[in-house]
């Protein structure tokens, strides 16, 4: 995988307008993020790759399937994709917390937050691995790992939907105070990210803006075998 050409990927995409999509809807989608053969690099990890801790999801009531989470060092390209996404995603999370009331702001570069992550005992890596047979799914969930938690991560499709796979849809579930919870279905296609709140995200309403919670998941799979990479910028404890 070429990683300026990663790196190219992700500066040459329409922030402004990802940025006005996630403010009206709390996800966007990046459509191409990843090619064919980037994608298939990255099925083939799940085997050979490093990592340090695997989950079986119906041990622990979140579903059925599994994912791994990477170690330190983390392969190139999924570093890259931290390192390049981050400073884009930063000035879209300083924005929502202030219309929060939410005192903590990001620092332009994603090392610098990894330092504050380390410095406050998060020192292990959350990129992950997903895969999915016929029959799975994924619980809907919100990624909270510890006290430091950036507001927005991105999940990268990594299969071919009605071909290697049936089903399986990324899924979001909108919950605003006094309203039944909002359903939000995810088009994906292989190498397409989707940029998405971790806990929750600002709403304009007629007194101001108000907090409104989101969690994510992944409905069943009817055939095949799906995988999927998740990027997130907050270390666990």
């Amino acid at each position: 995988m070429a990683l300026h050409t990663l790196c190219s990927r992700v500066a040459a995409c329409d922030w402004a307008g990802l940025a006005a999509t996630l403010d009206g809807q709390g996800w966007a989608r990046i459509e191409g993020l990843l090619g064919p053969r980037d994608c298939a690099e990255l099925v083939a990890l799940y085997e050979s790759g490093r990592f340090r801790s695997q989950v079986i999801m119906a041990r622990h009531g979140y579903g059925r399937g599994e994912y791994k989470y990477l170690a330190y060092p983390l392969p190139e390209p999924v570093a890259a994709l931290r390192t390049a996404l981050y400073p884009h995603l930063a000035p879209i999370a300083n924005r929502w917390n202030q219309m929060m009331d939410i005192e903590t702001r990001y620092p332009p570069a994603h090392a610098a937050y990894l330092e504050r992550c380390h410095e406050a005992g998060q020192v292990r890596p959350t990129p992950l691995l997903l895969r999915y047979g016929p029959g799975d799914y994924n619980c809907l969930h919100q990624d909270l790992y510890g006290e430091q938690v950036f507001p927005l991560q991105v999940a990268i499709l990594l299969s071919r939907p009605g071909e290697d796979f049936t089903g399986g849809e990324f899924v979001l579930t909108e919950q605003r105070p006094r309203m039944q919870s909002r359903p939000h279905v995810v088009p994906l296609a292989q190498g397409d990210g989707v940029i998405f709140a971790v806990h929750h995200r600002p709403v304009q309403g007629s007194r101001g803006p108000y907090r409104v919670n989101l969690r994510h998941g992944v409905a069943a799979l009817r055939s095949g075998h799906r995988h999927t990479l998740g990027v997130i910028f907050h270390d666990a404890s």
